[in-house]
């Protein structure tokens, strides 16, 4: 994609007559939530940096992989915006290193549409993703549903371990095993999974899913779901033509299958 096609769609929802983007304020009464933008285009990071000032976040901006890990270190921000192709290396890079640092939500932004794409970012641990050409309100949108999310979680902790067949959830050290070995799982995805293993047996909707593991007020597209189905079921080695643990209702939603079922 080229960057006069991001900077047009970003431009569509900037307010041309509005003041410049001020100098972000790094003062927590003020409320303000802080953004670090990983991305090398100023087209790109300008006019976005202004339009979420205008609701109500302050941004910060890095170019390369190694400025990203700097600032991150530096000033921890709330959540982290990250372009994966940057002129030092992979946002994948980024996200990998974040993640094994903290639990900072990040939003991949990426211009590929390939589903492998989206999920080496989920798998990774990024939170959501979004496909160039955007608009900035969709990417507020998309922050405040994550941030949302983000600080909702300890509400779903202290549940006590959960086993169904080789698959062994302990929600209060928030932890997964599969025939023992520990798995490597997104935070979205330990939460479908928790999800579906409480209800092993039943069906469950992909609304309710969307509801509550992401937003009530989702504002991205539902194939956020079937792109973490998927990549959870890659990660318990599950087929999706002959699924032993997570079934797929056509038009309906998803299944955990029941302990008398394994």
């Amino acid at each position: 994609m080229t960057t006069r096609a991001v900077t047009a769609a970003v431009a569509t929802t900037t307010d041309r007559q509005a003041a410049p983007a001020r100098t972000p304020s790094l003062d927590p009464v003020a409320g303000r939530r802080t953004i670090l933008m990983v991305e090398d285009e100023e087209s790109i990071t300008q006019p976005l940096a202004e339009a979420l000032a205008r609701e109500g976040f302050d941004s910060r901006v890095a170019g390369t992989v190694a400025q990203a890990l700097e600032e991150a270190d530096r000033r921890p921000p709330d959540l982290v915006l990250l372009d994966v192709m940057l002129p030092d290396g992979s946002g994948y890079e980024v996200c990998r290193t974040l993640r094994e640092r903290s639990k900072v939500p990040i939003i991949m932004l990426t211009a590929r549409g390939e589903e492998t794409d989206r999920i080496v970012g989920l798998e990774l641990g990024a939170d959501d993703y979004i496909v160039k050409p955007f608009s900035a309100r969709e990417v507020a949108a998309r922050i405040r549903a994550v941030l949302r999310r983000s600080e909702a979680e300890p509400a779903n902790e202290q549940e006590g371990p959960l086993t169904i067949g080789p698959v062994r959830l302990d929600s209060d050290r928030r932890s997964a095993e599969l025939n023992g070995e520990p798995l490597d799982l997104t935070r979205k995805e330990w939460e479908l999974l928790r999800m579906l293993m409480s209800e092993a047996g039943a069906v469950i909707n992909r609304e309710r899913l969307i509801d509550e593991v992401w937003d009530t007020n989702w504002y991205g597209s539902t194939k956020t779901l079937d792109v973490h189905v998927s990549s959870l079921r890659k990660k318990l080695g599950d087929d999706p033509q002959k699924p032993r643990l997570i079934h797929t209702v056509r038009g309906v939603g998803f299944r955990f299958s029941a302990a008398d079922e394994l």
